[in-house]
């Protein structure tokens, strides 16, 4: 009797697998009772055409910026962090969609997940055989400027708008003033890695986006802001003006004055409610100057690698102050950034300092 049970279990799993690779998708065991599903090309198209699938590309976020399927949030396998982030992000009652490179990388995602109880499709031979049939890619629609760090690690920063700013570094994921929408424009963040970090300078809708926040956000996401923005919230770390805090083993950041100095201009940014941050990463200083003019203050920023300084009248600096605040702070790389209609094309010409490597960005 045993024996008869058996044979019609592997009768119906023989019928089952054949029923599924009809429509492109085969079982793999993940464990000894659990079981994965893997696409080819055209049946993994279909598994995502229905929106309740969620899909995650489970490469390197540097993988994902190269190319990505349209829709997909990116998690990656390789960090320690990844079921935490699939958890924090991913919806266990929904399937689940997941690819790599070549298939690989996912094959064991989806096992993993498959053991944790999600109901996972995975794409056989990965983004290579996705873009070899020819299907649709989303390319990083974003610019990326990258700098190696004190110790040779790298540092990624992606302009997204304005002065919303991504960044990168070894594994950890930093948002800068996220911001969903600003005219015609708008920053999709649910298709980016959770934030470990965000800062917000101030409460101004172009810097304090309350949803786009929670969208980033995870359990441990740590939210670095003044006392305005944390009421606003509810929530977040509060830092003053000349407070300084360590955010990790190799990141440390300090709040410095950020305000208007000009008759007529003081009542958009008052003296000592706003920030700026000097956030200083494996030895590398950045400076987000967040919404201020070239206050007497600057005198003090000193070192400075990277620096982001506001053009945009009445609200910030004119350029003319923008170049008083570049000589005097003197950093290696200066992106002009919240300059909206400012037309800063012959700015580095102005400058005219040797010192300073000017970058224009689509921060408008």
């Amino acid at each position: 009797m045993q024996f008869k049970n058996n044979e019609n279990n592997t009768i119906m799993k023989k019928a089952l697998t054949f029923l599924l690779t009809l429509i492109g998708l085969n079982v793999n065991s993940a464990c000894s009772t659990q079981a994965f599903k893997q696409a080819d090309v055209s049946g993994f198209a279909k598994v995502i055409e229905d929106a309740n699938t969620q899909l995650i590309d489970v490469r390197t976020s540097e993988e994902f910026n190269e190319s990505h399927i349209n829709g997909a949030v990116n998690i990656d396998f390789k960090q320690d962090s990844f079921l935490e982030n699939v958890t924090s992000t991913v919806d266990k009652a929904r399937p689940v969609a997941v690819y790599c490179r070549s298939g690989r990388r996912s094959a064991d995602a989806a096992a993993m997940l498959s053991e944790k109880g999600y109901d996972v499709v995975n794409l056989k031979g990965g983004i290579i055989a996705w873009e070899k049939e020819g299907m649709e890619v989303v390319k990083d629609k974003y610019e990326v400027d990258v700098f190696k760090t004190k110790s040779g690690k790298t540092l990624k920063f992606h302009a997204l708008i304005h002065a919303s700013i991504r960044l990168e570094y070894d594994g950890k994921e930093i948002e800068i003033d996220p911001v969903r929408q600003l005219g015609g424009r708008e920053i999709d963040y649910a298709s980016m890695p959770k934030a470990d970090i965000i800062f917000v300078t101030h409460e101004h809708g172009d810097h304090f986006d309350k949803e786009a926040i929670a969208t980033l956000s995870k359990a441990d996401t740590r939210i670095i802001t003044n006392a305005r923005c944390a009421d606003m919230m509810g929530k977040g770390e509060v830092m003053a003006n000349g407070d300084t805090k360590a955010l990790a083993e190799e990141i440390k950041v300090e709040a410095v004055p950020a305000y208007n100095i000009t008759e007529g201009r003081t009542q958009f940014h008052p003296k000592g409610r706003d920030n700026g941050f000097i956030i200083t990463i494996d030895g590398t200083r950045i400076y987000v100057a967040g919404d201020t003019e070239d206050i007497p203050e600057m005198g003090n920023i000193k070192d400075i690698d990277i620096a982001f300084l506001p053009c945009n009248q009445p609200y910030t600096m004119t350029p003319e102050q923008l170049v008083r605040a570049a000589k005097t702070i003197k950093p290696k790389v200066l992106f002009p950034y919240h300059y909206g209609k400012t037309d800063l094309s012959k700015f580095a010409e102005t400058l005219n300092e040797p010192g300073i490597d000017v970058r224009i960005r689509q921060y408008q």
